[in-house]
């Protein structure tokens, strides 16, 4: 399955909901989060995810309110456990 990065304002959430949706099964969407990079002071973050396509990953945020600035497939050097 392709792996997308995306990046976003971390909206309402905090550290502790991030950890939660770290450990989420893949979504009705055929989505996984892989990762999350996050800086609490700016409120922005980076989400490295294992997707069908780009809409998916749209769908998977917008079921929390969150509206990606930009989605990009990427490829890895190394091999990602999911």
């Amino acid at each position: 399955m392709p792996t997308y990065i995306d990046f976003h304002s971390m909206g309402q959430f905090n550290e502790a909901d991030l950890q939660k949706f770290q450990q989420e099964p893949r979504d009705e969407n055929g989505v996984k989060t892989l990762n999350i990079f996050y800086d609490v002071e700016s409120g922005m973050m980076f989400c490295l995810l294992d997707a069908p396509d780009k809409k998916a990953v749209e769908l998977h945020h917008s079921k929390i309110r969150i509206k990606c600035d930009w989605i990009t497939q990427i490829k890895m050097t190394g091999d990602y456990q999911v």
